[in-house]
C-alpha cells in the first residue's frame, strides 16, 4: 500500500495523534522514550565491503511550507524516486512537511521505524524556518556540532563575490554528530550522510538541499556511489500499457485473473482524461529476470485485451496515431467545431507533424461549416448543427477540400450553456471519413468544458487509431 502525509504548521494539534496512530499499526511500534530505541549511528565504515547490505525500501520527505501552496510543486521527489528505481530501491512513502520543528521530528521518526533509506529534501539554509537539520538531530538523538571548515569555505565564497557573509549562514555549518558532510558545489548548504541501526536494521539518511539543480548534482556525485556501495544490486523493470475510451472497471475485469496469478508483479491500473494505463513494475536480482517476467505478463495481458491496448511503452496516442498514419503514407485534415482546434493542437505537438498533417478548420458558426467544409446549408437546418449528419458531412467536407486520406469532423455542445433536453451538455459527434466510408460515433461526456472537449479529441485520435490498424 503507498500512503503520503501531509503536515501542515498551521495544524501541530492534530499531528502527534495522527502519527500516534500510524506508529501503532507497525508490528511491535512503541514511542520512544528518551530515542533509547535507536542503537547507534556511528560514522560510516571507511570501506564499502563492512556494510550491512539494506532489503530495500525508500521514503523521501521534502520540508517546506511553500510546497503545502498551491504555488509550488515538489519535483525533487519525482527526480529521486527515478534514481532510486534504477538502483533497485523502491520508494515506499513520501511525505510532505511544513516548517515546523515539531511536525518535522515526528515525520523523522515516523520515517526512520519503517522505512531503509530517508531522504530530506530542502530546509538546509540558513534561515529560521529551515528546520531539518535540527528536527533530524532531535528525531536521532544526536547532537549538531559546528564545522569551521565548512564556516571557512562559506566565507571565501561569499568574499569571492565581494559580500560579507550574514551571521545566520554559520547555521548551515551545523553538522549532526557522526554524520558525513556532503560537499554542494553548487550552493551553500552542504548535505549529509548519515548511517546507523535502528531496531536491529540498517538505515540510511540524506539531507539534501532543497533548489533542484543543487539536489541533482549532490545526489548525482555524492549519493548515488555511496548507495551502490550499500546496497544489494537489484533491477526494476517496467511496462505501461495504455487504453483509450475504456471504462476502468470493464479493463479490471479482463485483466485482474491474470495479473493476480503475478505475486512479483505489481500492477496498478489508473485512469483519467478517458485513458486507462496499467503500470507494471517487477523487482529482481538480474535485469533480464525483470524483464523477462514483466513481458511475461505484459504479452497475456495484450493477448486479453488484444487491439484495445495502443501503447506499451509510455507513449501518447498522439505518438501512435503519427507512427501510423507516417507508416502507411497517409495525411489528415480536420472540422471542428466544440474542441476549437484542440484536435489539430495535440497532432502538430509532435515534431515532423506537417508530413502527415495537411490542416483543417475551426468551423463554429453554420455559415463557416458550410463554406470550409462543404456542409450543405439544406442539412444544418434539417438535423441542426449538432447531429450525426453534420458530422459526417463536415469529415467527408473537410477531407474532399483539403485532399486528405482521412477527414475527421467534430461537432457537440461543450457547455456549460447551450444544452437542451434533447441535445445536452456533453453530447458529442465525432465523425471519421476516408476511402472505406465514413464512421460517426455519438458520445454524452461527463463533466465541464475542458473535460468534454479533451474527451472529444481522444475518441477521434483513437478512431484513427483504429482504421489504421
Amino acid at each position: 500500500m503507498r500512503r503520503s502525509c501531509r503536515l501542515a504548521d498551521q495544524s501541530k494539534n492534530k499531528i502527534l495523534p495522527w502519527l500516534r496512530n500510524q506508529w501503532s499499526r507497525i508490528p511491535s511500534a512503541r514511542l520512544p522514550r528518551d530515542n533509547a530505541d535507536f542503537a547507534y549511528w556511528p560514522s560510516p565504515p571507511a570501506s564499502p565491503t563492512s556494510v550491512t547490505l539494506l532489503p530495500v525500501n525508500a521514503e523521501i520527505i521534502a520540508v517546506g511550507s511553500e510546497l503545502l501552496t498551491p504555488h509550488r510543486q515538489d519535483t525533487n521527489s519525482l527526480y529521486l524516486t527515478e534514481k532510486l528505481n534504477e538502483l533497485g530501491v523502491e520508494v515506499r512513502f513520501k511525505c510532505i512537511v511544513g516548517d515546523d520543528a515539531e511536525g518535522l521530528t515526528a515525520a523523522a521518526k515516523l520515517a526512520v521505524r519503517r522505512s531503509d533509506i530517508i531522504i530530506f529534501s530542502g530546509g538546509l539554509g540558513p534561515t529560521e524556518d529551515d528546520l531539518t537539520r535540527e528536527a533530524v538531530a532531535d528525531a536521532l538523538g544526536l547532537k549538531l556540532q559546528r564545522d569551521p571548515e565548512i564556516i571557512a569555505k562559506l566565507e571565501a565564497r561569499f568574499a569571492k563575490r565581494g559580500m560579507k557573509m550574514s551571521a545566520n549562514n554559520a547555521r548551515q555549518a551545523d553538522i549532526l554528530s557522526s554524520a558525513t558532510v556532503l560537499p554542494n558545489q553548487l550552493g551553500t548548504a552542504p548535505g549529509q550522510w548519515i548511517a546507523g541501526k535502528y531496531g536491529g536494521r540498517e538505515r540510511l539518511l540524506m539531507l539534501l538541499p532543497g533548489p533542484p539543480y543543487e539536489l541533482k548534482a549532490l545526489f548525482e556525485t555524492e549519493c548515488i556511489p555511496r548507495l551502490r556501495a550499500r546496497i544489494p544490486l537489484q533491477h526494476i523493470a517496467t511496462r505501461t500499457l495504455k487504453m483509450a475510451m475504456m471504462p476502468e472497471s470493464q479493463v479490471d475485469a479482463k485483466v485482474a485473473p491474470i495479473y493476480k496469478s503475478y505475486t512479483d508483479v505489481e500492477t496498478t491500473i489508473l485512469a483519467g482524461g478517458g485513458e486507462i494505463q496499467l503500470h507494471l513494475r517487477c523487482r529482481k536480482d538480474s535485469r533480464a529476470e525483470a524483464e523477462a517476467r514483466v513481458e511475461e505478463l505484459a504479452e497475456k495481458i495484450e493477448e486479453e485485451l488484444g487491439d484495445a491496448i495502443f501503447s506499451r511503452k509510455g507513449e501518447t496516442i498522439e505518438q501512435i496515431v503519427s507512427y501510423l498514419l507516417q507508416m502507411r503514407n497517409m495525411t489528415l485534415a480536420v472540422a471542428e467545431s466544440c474542441t476549437g482546434g484542440m484536435l489539430a493542437e495535440r497532432i502538430t505537438s509532435l515534431g515532423g507533424s506537417s508530413r502527415h498533417f495537411i490542416g483543417g478548420a475551426v468551423v463554429y458558426s453554420n455559415e463557416l461549416k458550410t463554406q470550409f467544409a462543404n456542409v450543405p446549408k439544406a442539412l444544418i437546418d434539417q438535423h441542426g448543427a449538432v447531429s450525426r449528419e453534420v458530422a459526417a458531412a463536415m469529415a467527408e467536407g473537410i477531407r474532399k477540400r483539403c485532399l486528405s486520406s482521412y477527414g475527421v469532423g467534430i461537432t457537440g455542445i461543450a457547455g456549460p450553456g447551450g444544452g437542451t433536453e434533447q441535445k445536452p451538455v456533453g453530447l458529442v459527434y465525432i465523425a471519421l471519413a476516408g476511402e472505406e466510408g465514413t464512421q460517426v460515433v455519438e458520445r454524452n461526456f461527463p463533466g465541464d468544458r475542458a473535460r468534454i472537449r479533451q474527451f472529444a479529441t481522444l475518441q477521434a485520435l483513437e478512431m484513427i487509431r483504429r482504421a489504421l490498424l
